[in-house]
């Protein structure tokens, strides 16, 4: 009989289908995680009041963390840290002509009193902010601090064998 699966802390939310490809890399290093999370497609211009829904009721379905990716004007970040007191990270995308740098712009620029934690456009932004909401969560979680540990240690491990390699090709 397979566990009763854990209720998400974690929900990671994009304007459109075509964001999953970038959102994908938060969800696989959530698991890495071994964080339980949801993954949702709402719009701030197509839907607004699903948004406003899901932001406001986020903190009561247990959710600790919101990851929010959109491309072009990129209002869903700020939409959801309006309209929830749980922290909110905004991974831009690349989706229009500006290569990413509108929804850049978008998700950083929040007024006062209305933050979200911004990541860099892209894969790696989607990957930084799972890791973002992993470091946020093992305040509390020590489970998850030990695997973040874990994943530290890995990236010492990587670079080192990359030194090596370059230093053998000099040779």
């Amino acid at each position: 009989m397979n566990p009763k699966p854990k209720k998400p802390v974690v929900g990671i939310v994009m304007g459109s289908d075509s964001d999953f490809p970038i959102m994908e890399e938060t969800a696989k290093a959530l698991k890495y995680f071994g964080i339980p999370h949801e993954v949702r497609v709402i719009s701030c211009h197509r839907a607004p009041a699903q948004v406003i829904e899901y932001s406001r009721s986020a903190r009561t379905r247990g959710l600790n963390v919101i990851i929010a990716g959109a491309g072009g004007a990129a209002h869903l970040a700020g939409i959801i840290a309006a309209e929830t007191t749980l922290p909110v990270i905004g991974v831009p995308i690349e989706s229009s002509p500006l290569h990413g740098i509108d929804a850049l712009l978008s998700t950083a620029q929040m007024p006062s009193g209305v933050p979200v934690a911004t990541m860099a456009v892209g894969k790696a932004g989607a990957k930084n902010a799972a890791i973002f909401a992993a470091e946020v969560l093992s305040i509390c979680d020590g489970n998850i601090n030990k695997k973040l540990k874990k994943f530290k240690a890995s990236l010492v491990q990587e670079v080192t064998a990359k030194d090596r390699a370059v230093a053998q090709r000099l040779k």
